[in-house]
């Protein structure tokens, strides 16, 4: 087979030439900072709307083990057995030890996963690039809200995409080093791609990318398809142990889906037409999550991602078409061949959107697990004009401070967000009241802990307790954190007091006088209403508006 392989063509004007230790080490200082602010401000953020169920879940699954086997309570949990239990059942053990309040110590576990997957996105930057696009990816990453916002409260959306990125880390290793892949590196991988599958079904996108992968590695590795074939049964042969290693780890946290072989199929088509009585919004139009447009996940990727990635993804689209003609020469290259699962993990899931048209809410939320080589992507972009624009001194200062100057107006926004940095929007979507108009805003509901605080701090007499609070969110979320003297209540017509969010109009579904607000950039994100001198009709509730 080695006589037929195609000729490793370095096309250097492709690949950054440019790496130090410094960037290496700045790095390692931004990770420090991210460690440090979490372990500073992760008792700041709320509690989401499906954590309580999650984690009933990982306590069931628990259950199930203990009783050895017995208890399948699990699998008859809402719908949640179609879901596997990986953080879950991580946080239920933990849980045991009794270290911190449950939610306070499910978002710090959810915050790890969310600065381990940062690693894994600098360990792809560095392997595709330099030291200095490991950096890159991990700044724009870092600024990306709808990550580091999102990683204290997104209890299944960040842990999976973690899982995702490192799968994809070890993908573009094994594409590096086959067809013959070291039993340890196989192992990593098949833990990687266990994992993503012991949350989500979806892992097996993971799985998709290593096989559509080693095909595009294949046509780059060899002339004929008899050694073509040969490169694949070998590599396929030293990733058995993966496949192995991912089956265990998946039945493990997943045992719904090893219990029947239909079981993932019945997964998959669930998930493919998921779709209930709920509405979003795009762009300011609302409609049904079953009848979005197929450019809705791209509409939201616009305007949630930072400007500066936009400018990275702007920059590597210029700097490869301008460079089309070495594109075949390019394509024979080592580079091209480790490059082929990062855009494998681009366009394979925005394709899969496109042509299916899924149920999708929430923004980019269901597709975090795009962010991560997105992220890398862009900082390939960033990287590649920096070294072109080597030579022309003023063109690279001003990009260079366009980069910076696009960064520090992102840190000032998510700053002046906290704790809400999810709720982020770039300038493209309007300034903050407007976007959060036209865009799904605070969906988790995460602004009810403030907005508990300020109804606790009014001076209400103890004796004239219990008072009725009616919650826009899951009732778990207002009782968390209310005092003995509030009771939440099913019963919204009786209600005393509301609390809701503003996102999708909910705060206008209960008249009352507004007595309290959680604002953020001259935005309001919540409110709290006094409803108790209300009488008669004025105490209804009424349907949403929707312009």
């Amino acid at each position: 087979m080695d006589n037929n392989l195609a000729p490793h063509i370095e096309i250097n004007d492709l690949i950054p030439a440019h790496t130090s230790k410094r960037y290496t080490f700045a790095s390692y200082g931004l990770l420090a900072i991210l460690i440090l602010f979490t372990l500073l401000t992760f008792r700041q953020y709320g509690i989401s709307n499906d954590e309580e169920v999650q984690h009933v879940y990982g306590r069931l699954l628990l259950e199930f083990y203990e009783s050895g086997f017995q208890n399948q309570s699990a699998f008859h949990y809402k719908n949640l057995y179609l879901y596997g239990g990986f953080f879950d059942v991580i946080a239920a053990l933990i849980e045991k030890a009794n270290v911190m309040w449950l939610w306070d110590m499910r978002h710090l576990l959810s915050a790890s996963f969310g600065l381990f997957g940062l690693l894994a996105v600098y360990k792809i930057a560095y392997t595709l690039g330099t030291s200095r696009t490991g950096f890159i990816a991990l700044a724009l990453l870092s600024l990306t809200a709808a990550w580091t916002g999102a990683m204290f409260t997104h209890t299944k959306d960040i842990p999976f995409a973690t899982c995702m990125t490192w799968a994809l880390y070890y993908t573009i290793q094994v594409c590096r080093l086959g067809p013959t892949i070291p039993l340890q590196l196989s192992i990593k991988l098949g833990i990687a791609i266990g994992c993503a599958l012991g949350m989500r079904i979806g892992g097996g996108f993971a799985v998709v990318y290593l096989v559509m992968s080693l095909m595009l590695g294949s046509l780059v590795m060899a002339k004929q398809w008899s050694d073509r074939l040969a490169y694949l049964l070998r590599a396929s042969l030293h990733l058995l142990p993966a496949a192995l290693v991912a089956f265990i780890i998946m039945a493990v946290f997943w045992p719904w889906g090893v219990m029947s072989p239909s079981h993932p199929s019945e997964a998959i088509k669930a998930f493919s037409h998921f779709s209930f009585n709920m509405l979003t919004i795009d762009d300011g139009m609302v409609t049904s999550i079953g009848n979005v447009t197929r450019t809705y996940l791209l509409h939201y990727l616009l305007v949630k991602l930072p400007e500066v990635f936009l400018l990275g993804l702007v920059s590597i689209t210029w700097f490869v078409l301008a460079r089309l003609s070495n594109m075949r020469a390019y394509w024979y290259s080592k580079h091209a061949l480790i490059l082929n699962p990062l855009l494998v993990a681009i366009l394979f899931p925005l394709a899969f959107v496109l042509i299916t048209e899924p149920a999708l809410y929430n923004g980019v939320r269901h597709f975090t697990f795009i962010l991560p080589p997105l992220a890398v992507l862009a900082a390939l972009g960033i990287d590649y004009t920096f070294s072109a624009l080597q030579s022309a001194n003023i063109k690279r200062i001003v990009y260079s401070v366009l980069c910076i100057g696009l960064s520090i107006s992102t840190l000032v926004q998510c700053i002046q967000l906290h704790p809400y940095e999810y709720v982020f929007y770039n300038h493209l979507a309007g300034e903050t009241r407007e976007a959060e108009e036209q865009w799904e805003s605070d969906y988790w509901s995460s602004s009810l802990r403030e907005a508990s605080h300020i109804l606790m701090a009014l001076p209400l007499r103890a004796e004239d307790a219990p008072f009725s609070v009616a919650v826009c969110a899951e009732s778990f979320q207002g009782s968390a954190y209310l005092d003995d003297r509030f009771m939440v209540v099913k019963d919204w017509q009786s209600a005393d007091f509301y609390m809701s969010s503003t996102n999708m109009n909910c705060d206008q579904v209960l008249q009352g006088e507004v007595i309290g607000e959680v604002i953020r950039r001259d935005t309001v994100l919540a409110v709290v209403k006094d409803r108790r001198q209300l009488t008669g009709r004025a105490r209804d509730a009424t349907p949403a508006p929707h312009e």
